[in-house]
């Protein structure tokens, strides 16, 4: 059942919604929606408890076999491949993993010439790179073997020609060679690849902001990946050097509000500014650079998925953690009342990241701006249903202790007085 090779329109309802690929194994989720099982695996394995495209939350995680889909699709696809037989399939230009290996050494030949030579032609280190960028694309068997070939040595060669490249489109298919080889790691000599792995080198930071702020988004996507990849691989060296230079925060925004709503972009920007903002002074920097601004927009955008939703909630769970970023988060009523909407709409996760945030600027910090934005949102009646809910113990607590603040506000608007008793220890199930 492989129609690689053929031109065949593949059929919308015998795909999966997912990957976009023709179904191998469909299966079907409570919510009637059916995927490829591969897929939806994949899905229910990074942690996600809805359906993806119905975005309900799912009462069980069994996948039920569609054997009637699985059918249909045999017979179109056997129906396809005769109707292709008596034409001969297009020629492809994919390697070999003998062609791969070999075109991996002539890469790390040319490398190590242009470190020896200040002029260098980029035309044939371009087409090499393409050709194994396509070839590691092809599936990720293929790319943890470009990266077994590489070994320890490319990477290094790549990373320190950033700081030489002015052609964007050849700063692309570096760095996204430099993904590849990251992201399929292997057991090298890390402390090694360390030291000769710098990017608070001038050159190489200045090629990194420049193509963040000049190249294509292809381009924009593919560098955040790649500081992203670089932190987690061979941590705060190389990130908390960059993570100095304030245009990097305004460049990461500026992906997630300037982007025509890329799913890619805004994830890997909203993934790279959590890790930036685990190191705590880096969040003032983004708040500085308009974060809380950005963030209340994108929570606003209908076509934002669940998953995306619970990363903003998660970085404001983060930049309230400084006075700054508490400091704007009440200031912007919008803000406020756009994370009060999310409450118990989006997943677990997202409500629990939005509580959170509510706590610390109502309870912890006492900010009466965010407790009178939340009375007005409709936030106390969310509060009181969370409540009585089969929330975590944690997030009990917490709307508790925000229902106390409520009532003590004395607020006319606030639903919470008819709560407000000489039994209201008591948990009101």
């Amino acid at each position: 059942m492989v129609l690689d090779d053929f031109s065949v329109t593949v059929p919308s309802y015998f795909r999966c919604p997912i990957s976009l690929d023709l179904m191998k194994s469909p299966v079907s989720l409570c919510t009637g929606v059916t995927y490829d099982r591969s897929s939806i695996q994949r899905w229910l394995d990074g942690g996600n408890n809805t359906c993806p495209a119905t975005m309900q939350v799912l009462q069980t995680r069994d996948l039920i076999p569609n054997h009637t889909l699985q059918r249909l699709i045999k017979i179109w696809s056997d129906s396809a491949l005769t109707r292709s037989s008596d034409s001969p399939p297009p020629p492809r230009d994919s390697l070999t993993c003998t062609q791969a290996a070999e075109l991996t050494r002539h890469l790390e030949t040319d490398l190590q010439n242009v470190q020896k030579h200040s002029p260098f032609r980029s035309s044939v280190i371009t087409r090499n790179l393409g050709r194994l960028i396509s070839f590691a694309a092809e599936s990720e068997e293929n790319g943890r073997f470009a990266a077994a070939a590489a070994g320890g040595r490319i990477l290094p060669l790549l990373v320190s020609l950033i700081g030489r490249v002015r052609e964007l489109s050849f700063l692309e298919k570096i760095v996204v060679m430099c993904n590849v080889l990251l992201k399929n790691r292997t057991k090298i000599d890390s402390e090694g690849l360390k030291s000769r792995i710098e990017i608070g080198n001038c050159d190489l930071k200045a090629s990194i902001i420049n193509g963040l702020k000049q190249g294509r988004l292809d381009l924009r996507i593919a560098l955040v990946k790649f500081l992203e990849l670089m932190e987690i691989n061979y941590s705060s060296s190389s990130s908390s050097s960059i993570s100095e230079d304030e245009e990097i925060y305004s460049e990461l925004l500026r992906l997630i509000s300037t982007s025509d709503w890329n799913p890619d972009a805004i994830d890997a920007s909203l993934s790279f500014l959590t890790r930036l903002a685990l190191i705590r002074r880096n969040r003032a920097k983004i708040v500085a650079a308009g974060g809380v601004k950005v963030l209340a927009a994108a929570l606003a955008e209908a076509e934002m998925s669940a998953r995306t939703t619970e990363k903003v909630l998660k970085l404001l769970e983060m930049a309230s953690g400084c006075k700054e970023g508490r400091s704007e988060i009440c200031a912007s009523e919008v803000c406020v009342r756009a994370i009060v909407k999310k409450l118990m709409k989006v997943s677990t996760a997202a409500t629990e990241h939005a509580v959170t945030v509510l706590w610390s600027l109502c309870c912890l910090f006492g900010d009466k701006r965010a407790a009178a934005a939340v009375v007005d949102g409709n936030g106390v009646a969310k509060v009181l249903l969370l409540l009585q809910s089969n929330c975590s113990p944690a997030v009990r607590q917490m709307c508790a202790d925000l229902l106390r603040v409520f009532r003590c506000s004395g607020s006319k608007n606030s639903c919470v007085s008819c709560y407000d008793s000489k039994t209201s220890h008591i948990m009101p199930f």
